[in-house]
């Protein structure tokens, strides 16, 4: 058993605090919202009056943020926690953030002899409540598996992408095929329907072809083909279309730096946030089928 903190209960964060709690572990949590806190409390978990205390006497402190400047303020802010930390604590960042703020963040906290590790999430909702997400890290090799005595409750795969800030670049470069998939299904579907095709027919022909993907296999875009997905509740309780905007966002600035080329990332990007300006920034990536479809059916 660890003794853990946790900053951010967010729609991954709660259940994902839930978990640990569910492994055996201690956990003490933070946030904002007074809701999260309770949902937190009902699940086991003891809560912290402030951000600070969630350091107390922690093995490991896990933060599950929006943003870089969330990060930044909660680690090397005025009243941040590296000057809480115990340089026996492991600090575990699972928010998804550009590979320049976790690799400022990681040398910022090493001089101060604290370790860290960034390790992003793949697995939506669902993985977070079933306790399977995927976790990309970076940093020490030595770190990464000291980690998994809590990343093992919470998920089921860990990979080592390479040091401080590999783990983000490797989220971002899954996060932009993903969307590349969601839009291409959802156009390839939408084509099917107005020439009078049953998407589920078609999804199951597409499965068993060559444009097998994984929006197909457990997460289609089109509303009732498939039970328990966003699509089928009103595109509600799944990843948010800001946040998919937001991590293409990321990967273009990386594109950019590197000079890589990625057109088809930085199409949907444009898609992504066009959707989010029509007013639809808070319902689930996967309704971008619903920006696609045919003109005389809007």
């Amino acid at each position: 058993m660890a003794t853990v903190g946790f900053i951010g209960l967010g729609n991954m964060g709660g259940p994902m605090a839930a978990n640990l709690v569910k492994g055996g572990h201690k956990v003490t949590v933070f946030d904002l919202s007074e809701a999260a806190l309770e949902q937190a409390r009902a699940a086991g978990c003891s809560v912290a009056g402030e951000v600070s205390e969630v350091t107390q006497g922690a093995d490991f402190v896990i933060s599950m943020l929006p943003a870089d400047h969330h990060v930044e303020g909660v680690y090397l802010g005025d009243k941040g926690l590296h000057k809480t930390l115990s340089k026996t604590t492991l600090v575990i960042d699972c928010s998804t953030i550009s590979a320049e703020t976790a690799r400022k963040l990681g040398a910022e906290l090493q001089q101060s002899g604290i370790e860290f590790i960034d390790a992003p999430v793949s697995g939506g909702v669902g993985g977070a409540k079933a306790g399977t997400l995927t976790f990309i890290c970076g940093g020490a090799e030595s770190a990464v598996e000291r980690a998994r005595t809590v990343l093992n409750d919470m998920g089921k795969n860990v990979f080592r992408a390479g040091d401080a800030g590999a783990g983000q670049v490797a989220k971002i470069c899954n996060n932009m095929l993903l969307s590349v998939l969601m839009a291409g299904t959802s156009e390839a579907l939408q084509l099917g329907i107005a020439h009078g095709l049953d998407p589920k027919v078609l999804s199951e022909i597409m499965l068993q072809s060559s444009g097998r993907n994984w929006t197909l296999e457990v997460y289609n875009p089109c509303p009732d083909v498939m039970e328990g997905v966003p699509s089928s509740n009103d595109y509600q309780g799944g990843f948010l279309v800001d946040l998919m905007a937001k991590d293409l966002g990321l990967a273009q600035q990386a594109a950019l730096r590197s000079g890589a080329s990625t057109p088809m990332g930085s199409l949907t990007l444009n898609l992504y946030r066009s959707w989010a300006q029509l007013g639809h920034g808070r319902e689930d990536f996967s309704s971008i089928f619903k920006y696609v479809t045919p003109q005389t059916k809007k």
